[in-house]
């Protein structure tokens, strides 16, 4: 499965529907996985490793302020 990781990111921090607080309780629920499955010290998946770099680039993408014309 080939994600584009920038492409998806640039159209979830477009994405009016989606608040800033669901930017941040998703970056906390895949750090929270993150942390179980270091605990446990069980393999990572590369899914939520990409999933966070997503969420990521897209909350930093919504605090860029759009330069007016």
């Amino acid at each position: 499965m080939n994600i584009d990781i920038d492409k998806l990111s640039k159209r979830l921090a477009a994405d009016k529907t989606l608040s800033d607080y669901d930017f941040w309780r998703a970056s906390k629920t895949i750090n929270q996985a993150l942390y179980m499955i270091e605990r446990y010290r069980l393999p990572v998946p590369i899914d939520v490793l990409r999933a966070r770099n997503i969420i990521g680039q897209a909350r930093k993408r919504r605090k860029i302020p759009l330069q007016r014309k």
